[in-house]
């Protein structure tokens, strides 16, 4: 038997090996020829088997990226506000079916009495984008959430709700709106007292503009005819809210990947509600997408949260049947992320893999 042990703890060792040199050599190659600027975090039962950084995160001082460096996280932050809710859900304080105007008495738009819970968590309110057709415009003015909600996510609806996926960041921000109102605690308290504080999320928390965060990267695009890179253009990042306004490390974001997926601040029910898809709407669940992807001759069931706000990009892959995790945060939009995603899920396949060959001369 011991024999027998050995032998399986060599082979796994041998695999663990292959696949962290192949996560190498992903890794490099799209730091030296694809401008990847961030850092990437892979773990296996939430104990990391692979973590690096590279790039830079500020190009005045040409101060390096490290592996504690602090990324706004854009859209990731919708499933925070997804997991807030779900626990009030699990309290008894509120019900997924209810409308808007159950808990938001004061909101004034046509959805007040015919968008639910359920329809905000998934896209589908039927309520205007936020944005209309100015675009950023509405991040680059102070405003308040109450100011913002009414301006701009309090129109009449364009579609029935629960009809059609339409992605929005006004249907997050109503939701933080409404944790606010069932809770009496700011949106910020929520997250620090029913998740930040519970899993030890030291470097996590809401970013307002004014602020100043050591170790906070900052943001660029890049120029795709001369290759070369800008800082985003100003805005409040506080506009975003409970839509996109947090930042976190990667470590940190694995902590939140193991509160969820290993049940320490929601129950397995609510997890399992959590991450059922809604085929019709784009299989969207609450604060994640999530489907079944083929890698190789393997089949795997992720949930994935991407986040983007110009040059803050963030990549999340959960695969749900090995409990394995893939991070990816960056601080420029100059890599595709998704992509290099799915190459290193497949490098940790075992399957026979081929690592991208290097372009430039030597």
């Amino acid at each position: 038997m011991k024999i027998q042990l050995l032998i399986i703890s060599i082979i796994v060792s041998a695999k663990l090996c292959s696949a962290q040199t192949n996560y190498s050599k992903i890794f490099d190659y799209y730091s030296s020829e694809k401008d990847f600027n961030g850092v990437v975090l892979i773990a296996t039962n939430g104990k990391t088997d692979f973590l690096e950084a590279a790039g830079i995160a500020n190009r005045q001082n040409n101060t390096p990226i490290n592996t504690k460096s602090k990324f706004k996280i854009a859209s990731i932050t919708k499933t925070f506000t997804a997991v807030l809710i779900l626990q009030l859900f699990q309290q008894g304080k509120i019900d997924l079916n209810a409308t808007i105007g159950t808990y938001f008495p004061e909101y004034k738009g046509e959805a007040k009495n015919k968008v639910t819970i359920h329809h905000l968590l998934t896209y589908s309110s039927g309520i205007p984008n936020c944005e209309g057709n100015t675009g950023i415009a509405v991040y680059q003015t102070p405003i308040s959430v109450d100011d913002f909600i009414t301006n701009h996510c309090s129109g009449n609806l364009i579609v029935e709700p629960g009809k059609k996926f339409s992605y929005n960041n006004g249907d997050y921000i109503i939701l933080g709106r409404i944790i606010e109102k069932i809770t009496g605690k700011s949106f910020s308290e929520n997250l620090k007292n029913e998740i930040l504080n519970p899993l030890k999320m030291e470097n996590t928390n809401l970013l307002c503009s004014k602020d100043i965060i050591p170790a906070l990267v900052e943001t660029y695009n890049i120029d795709d005819s001369t290759k070369t890179f800008y800082k985003d253009d100003p805005m409040y990042i506080e506009n975003y809210y409970a839509a996109g306004a947090m930042y976190s490390t990667i470590e940190d974001l694995l902590k939140f990947d193991e509160g969820i997926f290993e049940n320490k601040i929601l129950k397995k029910k609510t997890v399992d509600l959590m991450l059922t898809p809604y085929p019709e709407l784009y299989n969207v669940a609450y604060g994640f997408w999530v489907y079944e992807s083929k890698f190789g001759n393997q089949t795997h069931k992720l949930a994935n949260r991407q986040g983007s706000i110009w040059g803050a990009n963030a990549n999340w892959v959960h695969c749900i049947n090995n409990n394995k995790t893939y991070i990816v945060l960056s601080n420029t939009n100059a890599t595709n992320l998704p992509e290099l995603t799915d190459l290193l899920i497949l490098a940790s396949t075992g399957q026979n893999f081929t690592r991208p060959q290097s372009t430039k001369k030597p």
